[in-house]
């Protein structure tokens, strides 16, 4: 049972209601007074799935595991709640990276391997003691570790995944957070290779999404402890900084346990050497497969199939393209722009003059504070600069980068709200709504929303707008692998298919190097002064910009996947050297 899902005041209670059990006087579903929902019983339910179908809100699944997978349990949060099977195991020397969907589990496995959580091994109701718990794993490879953990001889230390609550925790200064952490005396060390001076003596409820992520991995790394989890530390990171926390990384699991979640797979490909995929149905249960090294274990993900379990887990492979969709773009232009300055608060941004073309798909890259966002604020008319014209009369439907939900009501409400019956065509529903997954989103109330959920929503919402361009700022945001891919190829087969132009504010190099035609690469300063150059063609534009981040990225032998080079590598020297910091033909 999917609680977010079940609303039980807006529905006849189908559930029970065409039971087979229950209309032979079982009690296979009742009522919860206390929840106000209803709850099956598995013991009395026969599995004949009317329920599932007849739920107009999509919250039941009945799911038949094989017994093996059973004998596999760690651990359960209740009557009808998610199960986890398996763990991933922590090695002392080396990064190892957790693969998977939003809602499968995988931070539930960091809380038990870091022991906010618990093992009930099934058992919910009656939970097992610690030596249970270690006579269960008697013989495996987690049991040394679990033993270290519960005798207090290993100390663990984990990075949230929601950043952005970490004012709602704490308050005051930066520099008063790390100090209560700062187990090793390194405060000086850590913010110098962080960034964080200019921050230290700032509040933390002014600080911004990067600025917030930076600060919770300082504390992390301040602890004094033998295993340490990071999840998510990419989120609101540009591709610098998420290459320097990936060193960073890298230089303290020589010594201990890191695991890491990580959404970026360029990224994740970079900093682990082991990774483990998990599977499963999101809020139902989820399973840790076998490891692998880290690039199979991607791979195998992309393809959505393991083939030692024989387990198909996604009905679909993600693709890359070899080589960059289009080299040349003959189209007509659909905006023109003559070189643009804008001061802002004592940001000063400059654009090259440029075009952007009909049917075109523009990525824009570049650090964090460098103008990406002003300059899409400026084309969506939010902005006014103080010289250089934009000669267009293109309709523009805008995604900001951070989503504020203010509509009081249903996400079916918003869409009719804001688009009208136009949500109900048949290409909404076939090109936007079934590829971003709003089917059990529809009917809930937006103010409800995760983060991802809201962003989904967002986008969906943004694709949906007539209009000439659509511009999304950071659609990545808050989605996990396999949502970029899906939000990317929608982006893409949106402006494909209605002949409408786009630009994408991204730092995920997986969906820049998916979605885009053409890049638009700033650089410059962050938060003093930016320069934008473009847009240029896809092969000129991502050698820029790679060129000043100082990697250089080759495809996947196996998926054409971007790769980033291990640095002084010798396919990284020869791309250096002949000048191709994309990719190696």
């Amino acid at each position: 049972m999917l609680k977010e899902r079940c609303q039980p005041k807006r529905c006849n209670l189908e559930c029970i209601k065409y039971c087979p059990p229950v209309r032979t006087g079982s009690e296979a579903i009742v009522m919860n007074d206390e929840i106000g929902k209803p709850v099956i019983s598995e013991q009395l339910c026969v599995g004949c799935g009317i329920c599932v179908h007849k739920c107009p809100f999509e919250a039941i699944k009945i799911i038949g595991l094989p017994e093996e997978l059973e004998e596999k349990i760690v651990h359960r949060f209740g009557l009808n709640a998610f199960r986890l099977y398996g763990l991933p195991i922590p090695k002392r020397g080396q990064v190892s990276g957790i693969i998977g969907p939003n809602g499968i589990g995988k931070t539930t496995a960091i809380g038990i391997l870091s022991r906010s959580i618990l093992p009930n091994l099934g058992e919910y109701d009656s939970p097992p003691t610690e030596q249970e718990i270690l006579d269960h794993y008697s013989g495996t490879e987690i049991h040394d570790y679990f033993k270290k953990l519960f005798d207090g001889e290993l100390r663990t230390a984990i990075k949230p995944q929601y950043v952005d609550r970490l004012s709602e925790i704490h308050s005051g200064n930066v520099v008063d957070l790390l100090s209560k952490v700062d187990d090793s005396s390194r405060l000086d060390q850590v913010a110098n290779q962080l960034t964080l001076n200019d921050l230290l003596d700032r509040d933390i409820t002014t600080l911004s999404g990067g600025e917030l992520q930076r600060v919770a991995i300082a504390a992390t790394l301040l602890r004094d402890a033998d295993a340490y989890f990071f999840d998510e530390p990419s989120s609101y990171l540009d591709i610098y900084q998420r290459l320097k926390i990936a060193e960073i990384i890298q230089n303290i699991s020589s010594e201990k346990y890191v695991i890491v979640i990580e959404h970026d797979l360029a990224i994740l490909d970079y900093l682990a050497e082991i990774g483990y995929l998990m599977y499963g149905s999101e809020g139902a249960y989820g399973v840790v497969s076998q490891p692998r090294v880290i690039r199979v274990a991607i791979n195998v993900y992309l393809g959505g199939y393991l083939r030692e379990e024989n387990i198909r887990f996604r009905d679909h492979e993600i693709k890359f393209f070899p080589k960059p969709p289009r080299d040349e773009w003959s189209r007509a232009p659909l905006i023109r722009f003559d070189s643009i300055k804008k001061n802002l608060d004592g940001f000063k941004l400059s654009i090259d003059g440029g075009a952007i073309h009909v049917a075109e798909v523009v990525g824009a890259v570049g650090p964090n504070a460098i103008g990406k966002t002003t300059f899409v604020k400026i084309l969506a008319g939010e902005i006014t600069p103080e010289s250089g014209a934009i000669d267009s009369t293109a309709k523009v439907s805008y995604k900001p980068q951070y989503i504020k939900p203010t509509f009081d009501g249903t996400v079916r409400e918003l869409f009719i709200d804001r688009i009208g019956p136009n949500y109900e065509s048949g290409f909404f529903k076939s090109e936007i709504a079934h590829p971003m997954n709003l089917r059990f989103l529809m009917d809930r109330d937006l103010m409800t929303l995760s983060g991802g959920e809201l962003q989904r929503v967002s986008i969906s919402l943004c694709l949906a707008k007539e209009a000439d361009i659509y511009l999304l700022d950071e659609p990545s945001a808050y989605l996990d692998s396999v949502q970029r891919m899906s939000a990317a190829k929608t982006i893409r087969s949106v402006i494909e298919k209605s002949a409408r132009t786009a630009m994408v504010v991204d730092h995920d190099v997986y969906m820049i190097d998916l979605i885009s035609d053409s890049l638009l690469v700033f650089s410059g300063l962050p938060s003093k002064n930016g320069r934008g150059i473009g847009p240029l063609p896809m092969r000129d534009g991502m050698n820029m910009f790679l060129r000043q981040m100082d990697i250089t990225f080759r495809r996947d032998a196996d998926t054409s996947r971007p790769r980033i080079n291990k640095k002084d590598s010798k396919l990284d020297r020869e791309q250096r050297n002949s000048g191709e910091y994309y990719y190696s033909l």
